[in-house]
């Protein structure tokens, strides 16, 4: 007779999920709905018992309510990592306790759900839960050396060693990741591998730069808006946070976010849904959020410009990328990557590194980071009469390594453009290293918007481009 189920597949259903909770009406609903979904169950209501049908059998997850009759949910979270690293474990949290279910994040849990537990919501974790196993068991998870596209992180000294260790652990859950790190160190291309080496790597991947987006259009294009909610709203539209639905959504320079906003923000990362401008309801979304900025959010919070309930949600897990100059060990290696991808880019024969130019790499400081390193390099492959690299094709002063690439005088019609509005800019071509720095200060203070740092040195955004281009940097 048939039940109106998927029939279970041929094997025994002890190995796909372990459930565990005192409550008998839970564990049923919960093997009622795997088994509709084809997963078989086995059911616990104790944490030692939930132990010790870990120690005979292998499952594909665990799903576990907090409060248990022996202990806290969050004692077999550390458990199966301790023993089990690979399994994901979700946990169960009462309608409300944020705060215990980052807990349970940051101890390593794969994801959460609130009780009254929504079908649905339960579905996409299962479903994001046995993708990441899957990818696991084919190569495709979390061992992939790189993410889509070929980006990967190149170098093998210490602190890249470590990074890439924490980026593919970061990737077997779902919590939000803050990362933090000066400006080109390569901090989207972090976030895309946390997104392809994890489970919703076949979802869409959306980077948003918090800086870019005005204000007044912050609401609508983070949750969209309904056709007629305000003048020019011809047509419903979805936001960022649906157009990352079964992904995840990059918060790029979050800093920036005004503080009206990060109190919206934090609603929808909270309640996994989002109400678009001129909706009466809210509607379910399904994204794993990331976040980058170049700035000390902490200090941020003491200052009251960023809220602390917001930081402490974004901030579940954190990952510091370090400076280039913290591992120059990896110039050789990261070079070499960087001319071969410019030479298919190009079209061109792959150039090589003269010892001189390599020295000359080792020795600067590059406050630029790896951006800058990549603008260097493709400004020398312009220059070079040949296939090697002379270390002067960099436009490196042999008497600044470690602090200034060369500066050459400015064409006759920048020097003559007399600034913004007929005013001459505050800092002259010869200030040297005053004029670099003042330059890099002002691109810091704006968030590196080179149209209002020009406008704050007195200068034009032409002029400040051109010196960004003879610093290799632009």
């Amino acid at each position: 007779m048939s039940t109106g189920f998927p029939e279970r597949r041929n094997r025994a259903a002890s190995d796909d999920v372990l459930i565990v909770d005192d409550e008998e009406d839970i564990r049923e609903l919960l093997e009622l709905s795997l088994l509709r979904m084809g997963l078989g169950a086995e059911t616990s209501g104790t944490i030692a018992e939930a132990k010790k049908r870990l120690e005979n059998t292998r499952y594909r997850l665990c799903l576990t309510d907090m409060r248990l009759p022996d202990g806290d949910g969050l004692d077999l979270v550390e458990h199966i990592q301790r023993h089990q690293p690979n399994l994901p474990v979700a946990v169960i949290t009462a309608f409300g306790s944020i705060e215990t279910a980052i807990r349970a994040l940051k101890l390593g849990a794969f994801d959460f759900v609130t009780k009254p537990i929504e079908l649905q919501v339960l579905r996409r974790l299962v479903q994001h839960a046995l993708k990441l196993q899957t990818g696991a068991a084919d190569g495709t998870g979390a061992d992939a050396p790189q993410a889509s596209g070929g980006r990967g992180l190149v170098g093998r000294s210490p602190v890249m060693v470590q990074l890439r260790s924490l980026i593919e652990k970061f990737a077997r859950n779902q919590a939000p990741v803050f990362i933090h790190g000066e400006s080109g160190t390569g901090k989207e291309v972090i976030a895309r591998l946390i997104h392809s080496l994890g489970a919703r790597a076949a979802g869409p991947f959306v980077p948003v730069n918090c800086g870019a987006i005005s204000p007044e259009l912050m609401e609508s294009e983070f949750f969209g808006y309904r056709k007629g909610s305000f003048t020019g709203a011809a047509t419903d539209k979805d936001g960022l946070f649906q157009a990352a639905s079964g992904g995840t959504l990059f918060l790029d320079e979050v800093a920036d976010l005004p503080l009206s906003m990060q109190v919206k923000l934090l609603r929808a990362i909270q309640e996994r849904a989002v109400r678009p401008v001129g909706a009466q309801a809210e509607q379910a979304v399904d994204v794993r959020i990331l976040s980058a900025s170049h700035r000390d959010l902490a200090k941020l919070v003491s200052e009251n410009r960023f809220r602390q309930d917001l930081y402490f949600r974004i901030n579940v897990l954190a990952l510091l990328v370090p400076p280039l100059r913290e591992h120059i060990e990896d110039i050789p290696e990261l070079a070499a990557h960087l001319l071969a991808r410019l030479a298919e880019r190009d079209g061109s024969p792959v150039r090589a590194l003269s010892d001189a130019a390599l020295s000359a790499l080792r020795q600067y400081n590059f406050p630029g980071n790896v951006r800058e390193l990549e603008n260097l390099l493709e400004r020398a492959c312009a220059l070079a009469e040949n296939n090697e690299i002379a270390a002067e094709d960099l436009g490196i002063h042999p008497s600044a390594l470690g602090n200034l690439p060369l500066m050459a005088a400015a064409p006759a019609e920048e020097e003559s453009s007399g600034g913004i509005n007929g005013f001459e800019p505050e800092i002259s071509e010869g200030d040297g290293d005053g004029e670099r720095g003042q330059i890099l200060k002002a691109l810091d203070e704006t968030h590196w918007n080179r149209t209002a740092a020009a406008r704050k040195l007195g200068m034009t955004l032409r002029q400040l481009r051109y010196r960004l281009q003879k610093w290799g940097m632009d």
